[in-house]
C-alpha cells in the first residue's frame, strides 16, 4: 500500500483523530484507485484496507474509539459520510444538509438539528459526487443544481454555491423499505376504514382522482396504496420522476424521466412519457406528479377513454389543487380560454384527495371532494369527507374523520360496479347533521 506522506499521530500525547482518519482515508483512497475491486466486494475490500492502513499507524485507540473511527471512515469509503447512520436509521424520513455545519432529519413529522458535522465545505461536495457520478451525473458552477436517486430509490437534492450561498445543500427523501398498506394507515388514523373503503370503490370503478398535498405530507404512500385496489387483470403504466411506486400487480410497466445530458440534450421529461403512454394500451395511466403542462396530456388522456387515472400534485386544499391545474394547463403552451380549461377539468377528474402533514408532525387525508360539475365559470366541489380538528392533548391533534352526510353524485359507477355502499358510509354524526344538513359547496 502507497503511503502518504504519514502524520505521524503516535508521536503526540493526545491523538489527532480527524487526522488520523484523513490519513487512513487518503492512503485507502490511492490503494483502491491503483487496484479499484469488484463492485460486489467493495465493501469489504475497503474495510480491509482500512484495517491494513490503521495497523501502519502504530496507533493505540481505547476500543470503542477505534470502532467508532473505523465506522467512520467505512462511511466516508464506502456509504455516504456522516449521512450514513441518519439513511440507515428506519425512524428518519427525510434527511437535511444547510452546508458543512447543519445537519437536520425528519422524525415522525419533525424536523430535529444533529449533532453531526461535515468536516468542511470540500467534505460535503466529496459525498455529493458519490451520490451522483455513479449515476452519470454531474454538478458545477455552470450546473449547480442536481437531481439523483439512490440504489434504494431515495431522492436526492443538491445545490452548490453560487447557487447556494450559505455553502452546498442536500436534500435526501427517504426510500421507504416497507410499503405501507391500507391498514397501515387505518391503524396510523390517517383514514378511516369507510374512507378506505369509499376509495377502494372509487378506484375500481375507474374514478379519475387526483391526490393534492404539502411537501412530505404522503402523496406518493397514498398513491401507493391506491394503485394497490386497481384489479390484477388491467395494464398499467406508471411515469415518475424518480421511480418510488411498489406495485404490486402483474402487469405494469415503469417509466421514468431522463435528465438531460452534460451537453443539454437527450432528456426526457414526463410531459413526453404521457404522451407516449397513450400509445401503449394502457387500462390505467398513474403519473406520480404532474409539475408542468404535461397536466394538460394527463386530462386529455383522462377525458379520452383512460378512465380510472391516478395521479399527484402539490397544493394545500382541494380549491387550490383545482387553481394548480388550471395553472399548470396554462403552461403546456397552448393558449386556451380559462373557461375551455376549466371545463376539461371538471370533466376529467372525479375526485380530489387532500394529504396534509399536521402541527404534530401527522399525516392525514384531511378532504376527499367531489368534483361535481360546473355553475357558470367556477367548477362546482363538494366535500364527501373532512377531517374537523377539535383541540390539543399532550401536544398531538385531536380530530375527527367524518363524512359529511353527503352522497356523491357518481354513486351509481360505485352501485354499477358491484359497490353497495351503505348510509353508514356517508352518514355524519347526528349532532353534526343538526347543525349543518345543507350540501357544502365550495
Amino acid at each position: 500500500m502507497t503511503q502518504p506522506s504519514s502524520p505521524n499521530p503516535s508521536s503526540s500525547p493526545k491523538i489527532d483523530t480527524t487526522r488520523l482518519k484523513n490519513y487512513i482515508i487518503d492512503l485507502v483512497e490511492r490503494e483502491l484507485e491503483r487496484n479499484p475491486p469488484p463492485v460486489e466486494r467493495w465493501n469489504e475490500s475497503v474495510r480491509r484496507l482500512i484495517l491494513k492502513g490503521f495497523e501502519q499507524t502504530k496507533v493505540k485507540l481505547e476500543k470503542n474509539l477505534l470502532a467508532q473511527l473505523l465506522q467512520d471512515i467505512q462511511n466516508e469509503l464506502a456509504g455516504y459520510g456522516p449521512l450514513t447512520p441518519f439513511l440507515n436509521d428506519p425512524e428518519v424520513s427525510e434527511v437535511m444538509v444547510n452546508g458543512a455545519e447543519k445537519i437536520y432529519v425528519e422524525k415522525g413529522g419533525k424536523l430535529i438539528k444533529t449533532e453531526a458535522r461535515f468536516q468542511n465545505e470540500a467534505h460535503v461536495r466529496r459525498i455529493i459526487n458519490r451520490i451522483i457520478l455513479p449515476l452519470g451525473r454531474r454538478v458545477d458552477a455552470d450546473h449547480p443544481t442536481v437531481d439523483a436517486r439512490l440504489p434504494d430509490g431515495s431522492r436526492v437534492n443538491a445545490v452548490i454555491p453560487p447557487v447556494a450561498i450559505d455553502g452546498s445543500t442536500i436534500t435526501i427523501r427517504k426510500f421507504g423499505k416497507e410499503k405501507l398498506g391500507v391498514d397501515d394507515l387505518i391503524a396510523l388514523g390517517s383514514i378511516t376504514e369507510n374512507m378506505a373503503e369509499f376509495l377502494r370503490a372509487c378506484v375500481v370503478s375507474r374514478l379519475n382522482i387526483v391526490i393534492s398535498g404539502g411537501t412530505g405530507s404522503g402523496k406518493t404512500t397514498l398513491l401507493n396504496v391506491l394503485s394497490s385496489f386497481i384489479p390484477e387483470d388491467e395494464r398499467i403504466v406508471t411515469i415518475e420522476d424518480a421511480a418510488e411506486l411498489k406495485l404490486q400487480q402483474e402487469h405494469v410497466v415503469r417509466l421514468e424521466t431522463k435528465a438531460p445530458n452534460p451537453d443539454g440534450s437527450g432528456a426526457v421529461p414526463i410531459r413526453a412519457l404521457v404522451r407516449n403512454a397513450l400509445r401503449m394500451r394502457p387500462d390505467r395511466i398513474v403519473v406520480g406528479e404532474v409539475r408542468g403542462g404535461e397536466a394538460l396530456d394527463m386530462l386529455q388522456a383522462m377525458n379520452t377513454g383512460h378512465d380510472g387515472s391516478l395521479t399527484t400534485l402539490h397544493a394545500n386544499s382541494p380549491r387550490d389543487a383545482l387553481s394548480r391545474l388550471e395553472t399548470m394547463t396554462l403552461m403546456s403552451g397552448l393558449d386556451l380560454p380559462l373557461r375551455v380549461i376549466r371545463e376539461q377539468i371538471a370533466s376529467a377528474v372525479d375526485l380530489i384527495v387532500q394529504v396534509s402533514r399536521l402541527k404534530d408532525g401527522s399525516r392525514k387525508v384531511t378532504y376527499i371532494t367531489e368534483i361535481s360539475g360546473m355553475e357558470g365559470d367556477r367548477i362546482v366541489m363538494t366535500d364527501i369527507f373532512k377531517f374537523t380538528q377539535t383541540g390539543m392533548e399532550n401536544g398531538k391533534i385531536v380530530g375527527e374523520l367524518e363524512p359529511t352526510g353527503m352522497r356523491p353524485l357518481f354513486i351509481s359507477r360505485l352501485q354499477d360496479s358491484g359497490f353497495d355502499l351503505g348510509p353508514q358510509v356517508f352518514a355524519p354524526k347526528v349532532s353534526k347533521f343538526k347543525e349543518d344538513p345543507r350540501r357544502r359547496r365550495r
